[in-house]
């Protein structure tokens, strides 16, 4: 069921209704089953690879914590006959007990990952190989179900399983309780990937009716549906004409396209996360704020630090921390100190581990080449902006323009600008293609299309150019007010006109600007395919 389609808000409102009706202390369970529900709605098979992965990282962390509590009781028992080397090697081999459940379960979830969406990639490849080699054979490709939201719940699953074995939460006892975590249906689609410990505080607790709690939720909802029917699905039209036709729209036409689609991913990525957050909130739940202000950033590193919050700290946390630290990296830092100095042995662990992490970011985003470029040269532009890091302080430091407005303003735009040409890859889906057609914004002349009217061939017309660009100007002044807080609560705070005028004149503009397809056909959500 797609977050704008009227099955989901008719599944939505039989949830709500129900919600505040049954005992609260059957508000999760209601969840679960709801949960359930969304998911095999999409189809049925999908529903064996969640449940799997719920039942295996439930065991392992059990486990985990009751190899844990063992520890503890033993030692607590022979605390006067265990000298300190005994007390050293019984832990030793508790923590290598616990680290191999820790990694039967990665394996087993990150295989079951592995397999479903990179086996045929993996295979593609494999026979280019071959066929570069000369061997008529050629490996055929698995036909195999891509589970939705399989990237999403695996990375929330595993992530609870690392923190259960470093100690950072316990473990959870039911196992129902812990299939709701996997499975939440809000977060279930594009995230945000919440941690154990923050989502669980509110997930289970009771939650008698708040009028206010509810108000507040169908508000960021409607927020969401802005700006994915009005801006995204509306501007979708103009990106998948340039992309699709690369021979026909050259130049310009690829400049015009990113700086499209940078707006059409934005629209419609923290739509569905604005609508996210608003069901939870309508059911008194606290959701992760994935965003904050993003096209704000004043570097690439900035950026990452404001854009898909919870994947970014994923990344972080669970891959860049403990590579970073781990007992190879460190022998390879000291060996690289030794040989090559300090300069550069101690830049060796922080490169190599950003290169993991932004393979891993590329990859996790698609299995093909093209993610793979686009979030390597993401790790490119950021090592490169590391290294000019002194440059940049000299610089400010004799021409003391790092607070000026302009100068502001000028980094801001050159992160959009920087961003929107790596997404190139994301748009046309093929390496030689995408540097192909970025050169032609260099190469071909033809930059009168921005103002002869050739962008009107493009699907759109005069008046969705109109609306685009009522609707980006918008999300521009919501940008800015969110700096003094809560849009909402600065609303809030309005006389009841301007509350009504500002939520009903928001309710009217979708409604009537909101891009529907045949019988309300609206275009799925960009990370759906994630």
């Amino acid at each position: 069921m797609l977050f704008t389609s009227y099955e989901f808000l008719f599944f939505l409102l039989i949830l709500l209704g129900l919600y505040y009706v049954i005992p609260a202390r059957f508000q999760w369970v209601l969840l679960l089953g709801f949960s359930y529900l969304f998911y095999l709605a999409a189809n049925p098979w999908y529903l064996l690879y969640i449940l799997t992965t719920t039942v295996t990282v439930y065991l392992s962390a059990v486990r985990i914590e009751k190899i844990r509590a063992e520890q503890k009781a033993y030692l607590a028992q022979n605390k006067d006959s265990l000298d300190r080397e005994a007390r050293k090697k019984y832990k030793g081999r508790q923590q290598k007990r616990m680290w191999h459940m820790l990694l039967a379960g990665l394996l087993f979830n990150l295989g079951i990952l592995a397999v479903v969406k990179y086996a045929n990639f993996a295979i593609h490849n494999l026979n280019i190989v071959l066929h570069t080699f000369g061997s008529p054979s050629e490996i055929r490709p698995l036909d195999l179900l891509l589970p939705m939201g399989i990237s999403f719940y695996t990375f929330q699953a595993l992530g609870y399983l690392i923190d259960v074995y470093r100690g950072s939460c316990s473990a959870e006892k039911n196992l129902f309780r812990f299939a709701l975590f996997v499975s939440f249906f809000p977060q279930l689609i594009q995230g945000p990937i919440s941690r154990f410990h923050e989502l669980s505080q509110t997930l289970y607790a009771e939650h008698p009716f708040d009028r206010s709690q509810l108000l507040g939720g169908l508000q960021r909802i409607l927020w969401g549906f802005f700006k994915k029917l009005v801006i995204a699905d509306r501007i979708i039209i103009g990106v998948n004409e340039i992309i699709k036709n690369p021979e026909q729209y050259s130049g310009a036409y690829v400049f015009v396209g990113m700086m499209f689609y940078a707006a059409e991913l934005y629209a419609d990525f923290t739509g569905g996360i604005d609508i996210t957050i608003g069901i939870a909130q309508c059911l008194g739940i606290v959701v992760t704020e994935n965003f904050n202000r993003p096209y704000f950033s004043k570097s690439i590193k900035e950026y990452w630090r404001r854009w898909h919050i919870t994947m970014g700290t994923w990344f972080t946390d669970y891959i860049f921390y403990p590579v970073s630290i781990c007992r190879p990296m460190l022998k390879l830092s000291q060996f690289s100190r030794k040989h090559f100095g300090d300069v550069i042995g101690k830049r060796i662990p922080v490169y190599l581990s950003s290169f993991l992490v932004w393979f891993a970011t590329g990859i996790w985003h698609g299995a093909s080449w093209n993610f793979i470029v686009w979030g390597l040269g993401n790790w490119v532009v950021i090592m490169i902006s590391q290294e000019f890091e002194p440059c940049y302080q000299k610089f400010h430091g004799k021409f003391h323009v790092k607070d000026k407005n302009w100068f502001r303003l000028f980094q801001i735009v050159r992160t959009v600008l920087l961003m929107s040409c790596l997404r190139t890859f994301d748009c046309y889906r093929d390496v030689p293609l995408t540097f192909r057609m970025f050169g032609t914004m260099f190469t071909t002349g033809n930059w009168h299309i921005l103002w002869d009217g050739s962008l009107l061939a493009l699907g759109l017309g005069c008046a969705d150019y109109v609306i685009l660009a009522a609707g980006v100007a918008l999300l521009i002044c919501v940008s800015l007010l969110q700096r003094r807080g809560s849009v909402r609560q600065q609303i809030a705070a309005k006389p009841y006109a301007v509350r009504f005028a500002a939520w009903y004149g928001l309710f009217l503009a979708v409604l009537i600007l909101g891009v529907y397809g045949i019988g309300y056909d609206a275009n799925q959500f960009i990370y759906n395919q994630f």
